[in-house]
């Protein structure tokens, strides 16, 4: 990992960055961010058009779930330079909690479920704040296991139930784009084959979205493009299944 005495001062890149592209629903422009003076994403650019779903694939520490909370505007790592645009506003101005309202929703690896509400609590605290998304009703269409267990505490669900109520969670709140960190991570390869299901059905809705996942193969089966990172950088951008057909580069960027 890269440091350097004074991360505040950094200004890579030009001064003003263009206006994102008109087809990008999603515009990533040469951020760099911290966690202290460790400098973890450095340039990282890449776009996504609406209804898109983007693998953003490395190697351990590669940076792929520091760039997600870049883009979160979560306070760490810490955005030092560049732009992120999404459908025209620009979300490297706003804090976490703007950025949530203008239609951001991070999973995040470790879930977040909140101890002592049942499963319906969890998604209607979803809802409190102004940007409602998918009514109650929904929801338990589309995930009928947390509807039968909709009185139950969240935090006492399987791993597999309590991914499924971290996505709904994320779909109660008014979305334009969902960020998902490691959804499969821990599960065994039945409840896997569930939430694959559950994400190839929010694919079918057309719900733009960013996958950073371990099992580089099952995330590139349902993404269309890719964004292979490596120590902080892009080291490639392509579809999906460029990477697929790419031996080479799977083995050298992914170890697959």
């Amino acid at each position: 990992m890269n440091a350097i005495a004074n991360p505040t001062t950094m200004q890579p890149g030009p001064a003003k960055a263009a206006s994102p592209s008109s087809a990008a629903f999603l515009s990533v422009r040469d951020i760099h961010a911290y966690y202290g003076e460790s400098y973890i994403v450095q340039g990282v650019s890449f776009e996504i058009r609406h209804g898109e779903i983007l693998a953003l694939l490395g190697r351990n520490g590669a940076g792929k779930t520091s760039t997600l909370r870049a883009i979160a505007r979560l306070d760490d790592p810490a955005l030092q330079a560049g732009e992120i645009w999404l459908d025209g506003q620009p979300l490297h101005q706003m804090r976490a909690f703007q950025a949530a309202r203008a239609g951001i929703q991070l999973v995040p690896e470790d879930r977040r479920i909140i101890q002592g509400l049942t499963v319906e609590e969890n998604l209607t605290l979803a809802q409190v704040a102004p940007g409602r998304g998918w009514e109650l009703d929904r929801i338990y269409g589309h995930f009928p296991r947390l509807a039968e267990r909709r009185r139950q505490e969240g935090t006492t669900l399987s791993g597999g139930e309590q991914q499924m109520l971290a996505i709904a969670r994320a779909l109660a709140r008014d979305l334009k784009l969902l960020l998902l960190d490691e959804p499969y991570e821990g599960l065994a390869p039945v409840i896997v084959h569930e939430i694959e299901g559950i994400l190839n059905e929010i694919k079918t809705l057309g719900i733009t979205t960013i996958i950073v996942e371990q099992n580089a193969v099952a995330a590139l089966k349902l993404a269309d493009r890719a964004v292979i990172l490596d120590t902080g950088e892009v080291a490639f951008t392509g579809t999906a299944q460029d990477v697929l057909d790419n031996a080479e580069l799977r083995q050298e960027y992914l170890a697959i």
